[in-house]
């Protein structure tokens, strides 16, 4: 829990909060870390996005970008399914793109990527620091919500925080595997609340373990 607290203390220490909130408006820039690979988030005012799709073993996965950095990675059909593309885009071929299908590549090998593409996330103050604390949970690890709860409590000197509304951030994750959403489980270790299907979030975590075990 120490060295844990330790990587909170130090993403705090980069987190730069901007208050306009709306569609398109990105709250911050900072850097965040899973075991040393650094993950960029940057303020966009940039409003046209672009498209690209991925074959997976999963299935088809499509990705956003507003020209620079990532800004949604879906499982197609999945629940809140580009939920955070802006109306006006078009499927185009860029560098952000090539980066993150390496990415996949990679991850889909059973492998922790060592490096991460540039994030930019559209969010509330609550639903973004939810997301910071996903992107340190490493490759084959789990947290709970509640976990996750007690974090925010903590931080907030609050006595609790409501782990259904983690779970409610958690969900509308725009960046799936990236920023890893399916390693958040319940209370018991249940497979609950990914938008993308609890036999996804089964096969995406026995994935990790077994190839974290060999």
């Amino acid at each position: 829990m120490g060295s844990q607290n330790a990587t909170l203390d130090s993403l705090r220490s980069n987190l730069y909060l901007y208050a306009n909130i709306s569609k398109g408006q990105w709250l911050s820039t900072g850097k965040y870390s899973q075991t040393g690979k650094t993950a960029t988030i940057t303020i966009n005012s940039n409003f046209m996005n672009y498209i690209w799709n991925y074959d997976s073993p999963l299935g088809g996965i499509t990705l956003a970008s507003d020209g620079e950095a990532l800004v949604g990675l879906w499982f197609d059909g999945q629940k809140y399914f580009a939920d955070t593309l802006e109306d006006e885009h078009e499927e185009k071929s860029l560098p952000i793109f090539d980066e993150t299908c390496r990415w996949l590549d990679i991850y889909f090998s059973g492998t922790a990527p060592d490096f991460t593409p540039p994030l930019k996330m559209p969010a509330s103050p609550f639903r973004k620091r939810v997301l910071e604390i996903l992107l340190t949970i490493p490759f084959g690890d789990t947290m709970t919500y509640g976990e996750i709860a007690s974090i925010i409590a903590r931080e907030k000197g609050q006595k609790q925080m409501s782990a259904q509304a983690v779970g409610g951030a958690v969900g509308h994750n725009p960046v799936a595997l990236i920023i890893p959403c399916h390693r958040v489980v319940g209370a018991s270790g249940n497979l609950i609340g990914y938008a993308a299907g609890t036999d996804k979030k089964r096969r995406l975590l026995n994935m990790e373990r077994n190839h974290s075990a060999s």
